[in-house]
């Protein structure tokens, strides 16, 4: 493999000044930092006490920088970790398990039928675990979670040192989770104030969808939500069944319902958004609303077609993300970065609706946005946290190389990463995980696939 880990001598410079002293000093071919836009060739990235100190040309950082850990990768290229804008990690255990059917039969007559029987804390820390596993080889250090017992979820990105959003989850009915509207709010508010200081994980309110939550619970979101100064996560527009549903139930379309309660703000991130009338793009942008676009799941199931070039074009902050493993059925987001790319441009009929910088930041800085995260990460610059991912571009796939960036969308995929930082710490090393026992977690995996197989 070209170019890895090595320490060597002091090189013999005269420095008008002595180097500084670093934790990590990494040599790149390229270093893609998002922002601002463009490619840097042959950069290097200082990273010290977690965070990014500089980028550098190389010649200029090894006469700068003295490090504990350097290491060479002229074949790759740096890019700012990714960030899965929406998943259910924990089903992660159900992929597969239902597969090629529409949204509500799915869920309905099978996807809700097995939670019913099999969701408790160690199926959500087991299937947990299994979807870190998978996104922190996939190059995704964060993620914004729905799923239940949220707490086992912060548990469990804690140890596997990967940053997560954890869901408070709302819905109507029971669940292994609470009973009711009050007990899920209660829980909430004790997960969000165990997790008030943890600098790795945050949280979101995550009421499931407008035809799940009554109008009640969805106006005490929307306070707590401003008292508590996070966002709010929920399905939104996700079929045309669901408009209908609406139209029917309440007399409005979903998106006026949540106007009406307070809802369409900065804080919201809604989630498919693939029924869109274009007044309704215009009112998500004026109320500075976030738009999740999960392509896959949304192909999968047929649910439709977002608008991502007319919500980008009405300046609405559009972010990427996966679903869950159950209806995609990956965590691919370099899958899903192509498929946004291809359908948005098939969609518009117009072959540069989604460029390839346009899509890698979708998967990057415009979900750290959505999120409250883009103080943090999302983008290689100084003073941000060193959440960093390594792709191999000289493997055979990837050549020759003209356009890093182009590379990296449309041809480059998930098994040419080969190292992930995620606050400085190197998860990933080499391709192999660094806090996950990747062999304890095939068995547990292989003892749920036994029970929900005899339960399918």
């Amino acid at each position: 493999m070209l170019g890895r880990f090595h320490s060597h001598p002091a090189p013999e410079i005269l420095y008008l000044s002595a180097p500084m002293n670093v934790e990590t000093l990494i040599h790149a071919g390229w270093v893609i930092p998002v922002e601002p836009e463009g490619v840097l060739e042959r950069h290097s990235i200082a990273v010290d006490a977690g965070r990014i100190v500089a980028i550098r040309p190389t010649d200029s950082a090894r006469a700068e920088y003295r490090a504990e850990n350097e290491i060479d990768l002229p074949g790759h290229v740096l890019i700012p970790g990714l960030i899965n804008a929406h998943t259910h990690a924990a089903m992660s255990l159900m992929r597969g398990l239902a597969d090629d059917l529409p949204l509500m039969e799915w869920l309905k007559s099978h996807i809700w039928p097995a939670e019913a029987r099999w969701v408790s804390p160690e199926f959500v820390r087991d299937g947990s675990q299994l979807a870190m596993a998978e996104m922190l080889r996939s190059g995704t250090t964060c993620f914004n979670d729905m799923y239940f017992f949220p707490d086992e979820v912060a548990r469990q990105a804690k140890q596997a040192g990967i940053r997560a959003v954890v869901g408070l989850i709302i819905i109507d009915f029971p669940t292994a989770w609470a009973e009711n509207a009050d007990e899920y709010l209660h829980k909430a508010l004790e997960v969000h104030d165990g997790l008030r200081n943890d600098t790795l994980v945050t949280t979101a309110f995550a009421p499931h969808a407008p035809y799940t939550v009554s109008d009640g619970p969805l106006e005490r979101v929307a306070t707590y939500a401003e008292e508590l100064d996070i966002p709010v996560h929920i399905h939104l527009h996700e079929t045309a069944d669901e408009i209908n549903d609406s139209v029917q139930q309440f007399g409005v379309r979903p998106i006026e319902r949540l106007e009406r309660i307070g809802l369409v703000s900065p804080r919201l991130l809604a989630v498919h958004m693939t029924q869109l009338e274009q007044d309704e793009i215009e009112r998500i942008a004026a109320g500075g609303a976030h738009v999740a676009h999960c392509p896959e799941s949304n192909l999968k199931l047929a649910s439709g077609f977002c608008p991502t070039a007319k919500l980008l074009g009405a300046g609405i902050n559009t972010a990427l993300g996966t679903d869950g493993p159950a209806s995609n059925n990956d965590l691919d987001l370099f899958s899903e970065m192509r498929t946004a790319a291809l359908l948005a441009k098939g969609v518009a009929g117009d072959a540069s609706a989604l460029p390839a910088a346009a899509a890698l930041r979708m998967a990057t800085l415009n979900g750290a946005r959505a999120l409250g995260l883009d103080g943090v990460t999302g983008s290689l610059e100084p003073g941000k946290a060193a959440d960093m991912v390594a792709v191999r571009l000289d493997d055979i796939e990837t050549s020759p190389v003209y356009h890093p960036l182009s590379q990296l969308v449309y041809a480059a995929g998930r098994d040419q990463v080969t190292d992930v930082w995620v606050a400085g710490r190197h998860v990933l090393r080499d391709g192999e995980l660094t806090t996950i026992d990747v062999e304890a977690l095939r068995a547990r995996t292989a003892e749920w696939r036994k029970k929900l197989g005899e339960f399918d």
